[in-house]
């Protein structure tokens, strides 16, 4: 006998899931509070990240400070790995063009964002970044042919609304220059568009392949990509490698494993709650902005800075509630995920 929906015997058939696809955290795996515990501590190993970039950009370039990342960050991964008996199976794909690729979008947007954060403050590239999960929807419906209705759209035009609110009254403003300024705030925005752009690759890429080889992939190609950086100094002698004091050393070496740290903290979030519970504690990411910046780098934040960042945080908030309603589980991907400012 046929049943229909409004059988009260009726169950719907359960969701097809990808190859080497996870679930969602569920049962005694669920523990959304030491998810989101792992979040917040992410977060805060990132700003000790960027504290660290900031510290050091005056004495070394950013192609430097970048392969430093890669480097020194490819320390905890792989040891959390090898702990996990992946090592072994992580370097096996049959996609290694597409992993290539997405190392290529990773290290440009960590190149943009690392330049933006030396040329901006703190909370204005914080505010900016706020929109990667806007730019998100965006090319999610463009790219992946994603269905998105007027309530994502309406969310996404709000929440850019917030971010020109944040920017336009800055430019040319502040410390440094009038280029200077424009500069940073266009690295931002680059940084969220190839920030943005990385995530719906992992999500192609996680139709297929293990977690651990996505990480592992980028790891290794980041850090080979951003040494080849290296003779470029031999032509544009201003951006030349330098050798560092053994304070900028360990500074660099900050870089590295705090980003690599975070990265690590991020992904463990993700065993014990799903995306949509973890995502809206990013915007913790703007308390650490106006604490750091305050006092580490004497940044205050201006009024249109909090009141954009307050627009772009509900829209944000608002496309991760559609998307919960929606059935979307983003939990994989952003597992497989390493931000650009990581």
């Amino acid at each position: 006998m046929r049943f229909f929906k409004t059988d009260p015997t009726y169950r719907a058939p359960a969701p097809k899931m990808p190859p080497n696809a996870q679930p969602t955290p569920q049962g005694a795996d669920a523990q959304p509070l030491k998810g989101i515990a792992f979040k917040i501590a992410a977060t805060f190993s990132f700003f000790l990240m960027v504290s660290c970039i900031k510290l050091v950009s005056d004495a070394v370039p950013i192609t430097q400070v970048v392969f430093a990342r890669n480097l020194f960050g490819m320390i905890p991964i792989l040891l959390m790995m090898g702990y996990n008996g992946q090592l072994l199976t992580a370097p096996l794909t049959k996609r290694p063009g597409t992993h290539i690729s997405r190392a290529v979008i990773g290290v440009s947007a960590m190149m943009c964002n690392f330049i933006a954060l030396t040329l901006i403050p703190l909370p204005d590239a914080t505010a900016i970044g706020f929109a990667i999960p806007l730019i998100v929807v965006v090319l999610a419906a463009l790219v992946l042919k994603e269905t998105v209705r007027i309530y994502r759209w309406s969310a996404v035009a709000v929440g850019f609304v917030g971010v020109i609110i944040t920017v336009l009254p800055h430019i040319g403003q502040g410390s440094g220059d009038t280029f200077s300024q424009n500069l940073g705030v266009t690295m931002a925005f680059a940084a969220a568009f190839l920030s943005a752009f990385a995530m719906i690759t992992v999500r192609k890429l996680c139709e297929t392949e293990r977690t651990s080889t996505i990480v592992f992939w980028f790891t290794m190609a980041s850090t080979v990509m951003s040494f080849l950086t290296l003779p470029v100094g031999w032509i544009y002698p201003e951006i030349a490698w330098s050798q560092p004091n053994w304070l900028d050393m360990l500074y660099l070496i900050g870089v590295g494993v705090f980003g690599g740290i975070g990265q690590l903290l991020l992904t463990q979030s993700y065993r014990f709650a799903d995306a949509s519970t973890i995502a809206p504690f990013d915007y913790v990411n703007m308390v650490w902005a106006i604490l750091f910046g305050y006092l580490i780098f004497s940044e205050v934040p201006t009024p249109e800075v909090l009141i954009g960042s307050a627009i772009v945080i509900a829209a944000g908030i608002f496309v991760i509630y559609r998307e919960r309603q929606l059935g979307y589980d983003r939990t994989r991907p952003a597992r497989a995920y390493t931000p650009s400012k990581s």
